[in-house]
């Protein structure tokens, strides 16, 4: 799955085009390498998002493309 659809989907990110920018401006690193909004994300990757002087570091556990606002926070989870 595209890193940008994954932010979205995992209501890491709430819109697919704040996601694609932030992926465009260098924010977003998938196994600390910067992502392209069409990078591929798998289970067992760790991504890391850096929001102004805030950042967060998950990993991937699941690929899902349609997920309820229950599930969503099942998809990954939090490192450090």
């Amino acid at each position: 799955m595209r890193i940008d659809k994954f932010l979205k989907n995992s209501r890491i990110i709430k819109r697919r085009t704040v996601a694609k920018e932030a992926c465009m401006q260098g924010r977003v690193f998938i196994n600390d390498k910067v992502a392209k909004p069409g990078d591929l994300v798998k289970p067992g990757d760790i991504v890391t998002v850096n929001f102004g002087s805030n950042s967060i570091k998950v990993r991937v556990l699941s690929i899902e493309d349609n997920v309820k606002k229950d599930g969503a926070a099942g998809l990954y989870e939090y490192i450090e």
